[in-house]
């Protein structure tokens, strides 16, 4: 074993023990061209509140239009090494089940099973009174129907890490409303200001539960959900290993045994292989 491998080596020994919980950010959807919140060189950036889409007609135009151009810049997105990969540690026992900070659907599409999406998903858009349910190729098209052209004036807007884009167009943009109801209608997702479902949570705090270990994966763990499964983890006495570009809310801790500093699709592809995983 080579000094260089030392780190990857340590990590699938944890394996040994059982299966692993699998908690991942940002980071492993970067390779799929989805920018990250606070990796290296992104600016700073306040993403909106729940309070702000609710009570703000202006908050809820620039969403609608963000969303309309960004849906362009996003359509050829797809699930990257490190989704496959980690589809297939699931497929083959390795995993008890993955639990995901991001929104953008990949690691579903990917083929992961046992899926805890903390933070929701985007792909589908509810009514705020009635909870109607929609896809958000639906309403991005009753969008379009109520702003002619607006797409086509806007394509080019650079992609932001929820998935949208920035748009300066928007003080006349018309937003869509629910045809069953005529109420608002918001992405299916956990906006700053909100709470992750407790059934949710609870789905995570089952997946950690059957594991032996804890793996975050491109997670900066900013974010206080993250850290309460961490905590689940360190009750249980799980040990954990981080594996990100750039530093964690975690790294000094005790409970961490292994610390890769690199991106997550090629450790977790290079993880399955040394693992041998049936297919990658």
């Amino acid at each position: 074993m080579t000094a260089e491998n030392a780190p990857l080596e340590a990590l699938a020994e944890m394996f040994s023990a059982g299966p692993a919980a699998l908690l991942t950010g940002a980071g492993l959807s970067t390779d799929s061209g989805i920018p990250d919140y606070r990796g290296a060189g992104t600016p700073p950036r306040t993403p909106m509140s729940i309070d702000q889409f609710s009570n703000d007609d202006a908050y809820r135009r620039r969403f609608w239009a963000g969303a309309r151009v960004g849906a362009q810049g996003l359509a050829n997105v797809q699930p990257n090494a490190g989704h496959r990969a980690v589809a297939t540690l699931e497929r083959d026992g390795r995993l008890s089940g993955v639990i995901t900070q991001n929104v953008d659907g990949l690691h579903a599409r990917a083929g992961t099973a046992n899926l805890a999406e903390l933070h929701g998903n985007g792909a589908t858009i509810r009514c705020v009174p009635e909870s109607h349910r929609f896809t958000r190729a639906e309403v991005l098209a009753w969008f379009d129907v109520a702003n002619p052209g607006f797409a086509d004036r806007n394509a080019g807007a650079q992609i932001t890490p929820d998935g949208d884009a920035d748009v300066s167009e928007t003080a006349g943009v018309r937003v869509p409303v629910c045809p069953a109801c005529g109420g608002m209608l918001r992405p299916d997702v956990v906006y700053f200001g909100e709470h992750v479902p407790t059934p949710v949570f609870e789905h995570a705090e089952r997946i950690v539960a059957a594991a032996s270990s804890l793996i975050v994966a491109g997670s900066s763990l900013a974010v206080n959900t993250g850290i309460r499964l961490v905590h689940r983890a360190e009750q249980r006495g799980l040990p954990i290993a981080v594996i990100n570009r750039g530093p964690t809310q975690i790294d000094r801790r005790e409970s961490v045994r292994v610390r890769i500093e690199g991106g997550t699709s090629e450790t977790l592809t290079a993880l399955a292989a040394v693992l041998g995983a049936s297919s990658v």
